[in-house]
């Protein structure tokens, strides 16, 4: 028992002194575009999605992905500026992850259109390579949103 306290506080400050465990942090904000028309949606540039279609994706093969969850990040801001949080995994680690992020439609309803491509002439560990994203869907006039993504309902929001 005399020996209890000891290896309690070694143990307390080898945790207190063990590196921080790393997360991934979020893509930064995007700033807010001011306009005079509240019917206009910021438009997202291309710079900042990495996982846009790439000129050079017509020489790839397109393939499936595994989608394992999928939510919307609404932040807090004026105007709402809203993000799609997708998780899952790659076919194999060549495969490159693609997004198409449609304008919403009439019903305002938002079509997410994700993808894989890989060069079909690589050879490629056979093995599923976990993803996580961020998507920036950008910000939107008054009104009632849905997100789709590949057929699925990702989430609403109100904006």
């Amino acid at each position: 028992m005399k020996y209890l306290l000891p290896i309690i506080i070694s143990v307390v400050l080898l945790v207190a002194c063990g590196a921080a465990p790393t997360t991934s942090k979020p893509a930064p904000d995007l700033p807010v575009s001011s306009s005079d028309s509240p019917a206009t949606k910021s438009v997202v540039e291309p710079s900042n999605m990495p996982y846009a279609p790439q000129p050079d994706d017509i020489k790839l093969s397109r393939g499936n992905i595994f989608i394992e969850e999928k939510g919307l990040l609404i932040r807090e801001s004026y105007p709402p500026q809203i993000a799609l949080e997708i998780s899952g995994n790659l076919p194999t680690p060549c495969n490159l992850l693609r997004a198409v992020i449609a304008e919403p439609d009439a019903e305002n309803k938002i079509n997410v259109d994700v993808y894989t491509v890989v060069d079909p002439n690589m050879m490629c560990t056979q093995v599923l390579k976990p993803f996580s994203e961020n998507m920036e869907l950008g910000t939107f006039p008054s009104g009632h949103y849905s997100v789709w993504v590949n057929g699925e309902l990702a989430g609403e929001f109100d904006s």
